[in-house]
């Protein structure tokens, strides 16, 4: 009898371990998911347009008034921010970036464009929060290690 106890004891403390260790896992699978598909979309179908003229984007930073150095600017910071959420040591710091940029993204579409799209950049802000919060722990070892090479 005290043996099935053990053993039923045992069975009931490994089980939560095993299930928040395959939670944990599946967590860390769908957030590396959703960075490959940022990347993905930024690399893709934002910065791209703009780097290679696209003449829906020339149009739309002409009506801005920004030209082809804003846009070619732009586009290479999307770009740069793709490639970055695709490197360990620099995914948080690299959605707080596109984060940021998407901030800037909603303030021209409300104040350029009327509010039209202006929700895009808000949808795209919530997943790259949740990359930097998630990945906020190699902030740490970023700034050790361009310490260590100052």
């Amino acid at each position: 009898m005290s043996q099935t106890v053990a053993s039923t004891t045992a069975a009931s403390t490994s089980a939560p371990a095993t299930s928040e260790t395959a939670r944990g896992r599946r967590a860390r699978i769908a957030l590396r998911v959703l960075q490959v598909l940022l990347a993905l979309f930024y690399g893709i179908a934002s910065a791209l347009p703009k780097l290679i003229a696209n003449s829906a984007a020339v149009e739309s930073f002409d009506k801005i008034g920004w030209g082809s150095g804003a846009m070619y600017t732009i586009g290479a910071l999307e770009l740069a921010g793709a490639v970055a959420l695709l490197v360990p040591l620099l995914q948080s710091v690299a959605a707080t970036a596109l984060g940021a940029l998407m901030v800037g993204a909603f303030i021209v579409q409300l104040t350029a464009f009327h509010g039209q799209n202006a929700a895009t950049p808000v949808i795209l802000i919530v997943p790259l929060a949740l990359i930097a919060w998630a990945r906020r722990g190699q902030n740490t070892e970023l700034l050790r290690l361009l310490r260590r090479r100052a």
